[in-house]
């Protein structure tokens, strides 16, 4: 078998490489890397949307107490198959849709720390796309209260307000990249990785806490509602090399 004889100049280039943990293949990909990322800059452009709620969502709560467990638990679900045969009557789904929250019974204990009571409470939701018929049903139910009314975009809206948002903001992206290119003296640019991130909407926040409303039976009367307009935010970032 013929033996290669190496020259002492390329035989001291592949032991430095030995000695660094690099071969001669892996050293030209990383030069060649090297010259790749030159004239690369990082940039990001957000655009935002501001879109009016077509989605209100109102939960009511029933409480009761007693002494006994079963006692508490049976008027609590009278309560709520009472509001619940009611609210059914207006059902129209998309509209307006009804649904069942939380139930549970709780203990309540007193300064020994045994038991002294107990307490049952249970939700209703209802939601839809009729707000005024919404909040009209809520003001109904008697002998519930108000736990929280939140305002939120339906699927539809929410990707038509993402696409319009995100569309923009692309095209700020592409201005902003073509300004830099040019600011530095160059004709254009190459896209070399791109990340577009859409922001969460947050529902609007309680209007009353559970002890308020447990404190507050509501009057039959609708529950004034008015929603503010979501803003629907998308970024777009990414880097792009200057040529």
């Amino acid at each position: 078998m013929a033996h290669r004889v190496l020259s002492p100049a390329r035989s001291c280039l592949v032991a430095a490489c030995l000695g660094l943990g690099i071969f001669p293949g892996t050293a030209l990909a990383q030069a060649h890397s090297a010259v790749l990322v030159q004239n690369v800059v990082q940039l990001s452009a957000s655009a935002t949307v501001d879109v009016l709620p077509d989605l209100t969502t109102i939960v009511l709560n029933v409480t009761r107490e007693g002494a006994d467990a079963a006692t508490v638990q049976a008027q609590v679900k009278a309560a709520l198959d009472s509001a619940l045969s009611e609210a059914r009557k207006a059902v129209e789904k998309g509209r307006l849709d009804v649904r069942t929250g939380s139930f549970g019974i709780y203990p309540r204990h007193g300064r020994d720390g045994k038991i002294s009571g107990w307490q049952g409470q249970a939700e209703l939701v209802l939601e839809g796309r009729d707000g005024p018929a919404i909040a009209a049903l809520a003001g109904k139910l008697g002998g519930l209260s108000v736990v929280s009314i939140q305002h939120g975009l339906s699927r539809d809206l929410r990707r038509q307000a993402e696409t319009e948002a995100q569309t923009s903001a692309i095209n700020r992206f592409k201005s902003r990249a073509e300004d830099v290119s040019r600011a530095f003296g160059f004709s254009g640019y190459g896209l070399r990785e791109l990340q577009v991130s859409g922001q969460e909407p947050a529902p609007y926040p309680r209007l009353r806490t559970m002890a308020m409303a447990a404190a507050a039976p509501m009057a039959e009367a609708a529950v004034p509602i008015e929603a503010g307009r979501i803003a629907v935010t998308v970024t777009v970032s990414g880097t792009v090399q200057m040529r």
